[in-house]
Formats: structure tokens, C-alpha cells, sequence
């Protein structure tokens, strides 16, 4: 038979947020320094070897809603 910890299922006494990041996400003081960003399974930097062009796009944008045939009109409407 086992025993369950008490302590299992109480939230984790973390401090709030104090910083934001350029993306808008909230950065916590516990996590941003408790993760091994050296640890083989993290990628660190996802952007190393990003093209100017590929770190351009943002998919969070209005036209990235819109339908491809959409997306192609106003792009041709755009080169004139």
C-alpha cells in the first residue's frame, strides 16, 4: 500500500510575474530560472538559424486569416 504526499496536490508557493517579455508573455522569476536551457531537449535559441526573412513572418496577423485566394489577390493588387 502507499501513501499519497499531502503536499501533492497544494499549488507551488511561485512568485507573480514581475517582467514581461518582448512577445507580451509574462515572465516568472521561478521558472525563467529554473529550466536547464542547456539540457539537449530544450532549444534555446530556435532562431539560430533563422533567415531575416523567415523571423519577418508573423502568423498573427489579420491578412494570415484571410483565405489563400484572398491572400493572392491582395498580394497582386499590391505588386500593381
Amino acid at each position: 500500500m502507499t501513501t499519497k504526499d499531502p503536499k501533492a496536490d497544494k499549488p507551488e508557493d511561485l512568485a507573480p510575474a514581475t517582467e514581461v517579455a518582448a512577445s507580451g508573455a509574462l515572465i516568472e522569476p521561478a521558472i525563467a530560472t529554473g529550466v536547464d536551457t542547456a539540457h539537449v531537449a530544450i532549444d534555446d535559441n530556435p532562431r539560430e538559424r533563422a533567415t531575416a526573412d523567415m523571423n519577418r513572418i508573423d502568423l498573427n496577423t489579420p491578412s494570415a486569416l484571410a483565405s489563400q485566394e484572398e491572400q493572392v489577390v491582395d498580394h497582386l493588387k499590391a505588386e500593381g
